[in-house]
Parts: structure tokens; sequence; C-alpha cells
């Protein structure tokens, strides 16, 4: 059974979402505040958290930003604003992905579906000594799903995980946004090219010495993205 934690302020929203989720098999709580979300993480230890951005008190914007800081649960923030600015401004906060109210339940269920999936994802057989991989400073484990960076642990989210382990499976091949939205994020709509981006981002950040000059997950401009470590 998915425990789910819903962090939504509208009354009507919630008890809609939480019976959806409920028939689902799901098991759920909800709160209506950022403060009462980040209180119920510990206790309640969600395997997956679905949050709206417009929240009285503390932003929802600033409650992903905090549960970033010390869990990388998986995070889908579920919100009315679906104007590009917020989508970007929202993943980029570190959430695995968007969903613009109003959405079907079997919608939310997909996407949560998706994104658990990406917890811990399948990877193609391999030779035992081809399953922890060294390029530079950067060793990925395919196995474990760990990443280590000049010997320590990188703590990733789910996306970007899942976005390492694919690029890195096959160096020097480009994918397209289209093929990564297909491969990692498993749905695609118009749009959702920002989902790729803001990860790369999110990813560079922790992996590469420098974002601005990638080493490891490079862009092929007019085409996408690779992995190829120089």
């Amino acid at each position: 059974m998915t425990r789910v934690l819903l962090i939504e302020d509208d009354p009507a929203v919630r008890r809609g979402v939480c019976l959806g989720l409920r028939r689902r098999g799901h098991e759920t709580e909800a709160v209506g505040t950022g403060e009462d979300g980040l209180q119920a993480l510990g206790p309640f230890a969600p395997d997956i958290v679905l949050l709206d951005l417009m929240l009285p008190g503390m932003s929802g914007l600033e409650v992903c930003r905090r549960i970033r800081e010390t869990s990388q649960v998986p995070l889908v923030i579920l919100s009315a604003r679906g104007d590009d600015v917020d989508i970007v401004v929202g993943l980029e906060a570190g959430a695995d992905d968007y969903v613009v109210k109003p959405a079907s339940g079997e919608l939310i269920e997909a996407r949560i579906r998706a994104v658990l999936r990406r917890v811990a994802p399948a990877q193609p057989a391999a030779e035992p000594h081809e399953r922890r991989t060294t390029y530079g400073d950067l060793t990925i484990d395919g196995v474990g799903l760990q990443v280590h960076k000049d010997g320590q642990d990188l703590v990733l989210a789910p996306s970007e995980l899942k976005l390492l382990l694919f690029l890195s499976a096959s160096p020097q091949q480009t994918f397209s946004r289209q093929q990564l939205l297909e491969q990692v994020w498993e749905h695609s709509y118009y749009g959702d090219a920002r989902l790729v981006d803001a990860c790369v981002m999110r990813l560079r950040s922790k992996i590469e010495d420098d974002p601005r000059s990638p080493r490891y997950v490079q862009t092929v401009r007019g085409f996408g993205y690779r992995f190829g470590p120089l």
C-alpha cells in the first residue's frame, strides 16, 4: 500500500483527491497547510507527496524547498497554476512532476505510479564489472542505485537518478527531450520538455564541478542531451 501525503488547503479538493486515492488502495493523510505537511513527514513517512502551491502561510514552493533540504521523497506538485513560469519554478525547486488542476483521479494515479517507478528504475542486465562504472571523479552504481563523486555519496531525487542512469547507460548517444520524457517520465504532452530541462539543471548542480560548463550531462544544441564524460 502506497502512503500518500496530500498538502492541499481547499477542503473540497482535499476530500475529492483523498477519496480517489483511497478507492485505489492508497493510505492517505491530508493536511491544509505547509507547516502541517512538514510536521507530518516524519510520523507518516509517506512514499510520495502531493503538494499544492497556493497555500496559506508558508507557500508550496517553500515547502518543496524545505522538504528537499532533508528528504528525497518523491514529490508531485498539484496546482491550479499552470503558467510556464509557475511550472518551471516548481520543477526547479525540486519537484519530480507537475500536474495542473483540475485533474482526474486517473491522471493523478498515473503520475504517482510513474514517479514511484523512478525510485527503483529497472536497468538492463549487465556483467558484474559493468554494474559499477567510474567516469573521472563520478561513480555510478546501477545496481545499488547510488552515485558517488570524489568518494562522497550524492543524494539524488528519483527523477535525477533515473535520468543519470538512463543517459550513462549509452555514453555519447544523444536523446531528444521527447525520448527522455517517454523513457524517464513515462508520459508526454505539450510543454513537458520543461520537466527534462529542469531536471538536467538540478542534476548538473550536483554532479558537475561547473554546471555552466558540464562535463558529464552535455547539451547537443537542437537535438537534446547526452552523457559524454570528457
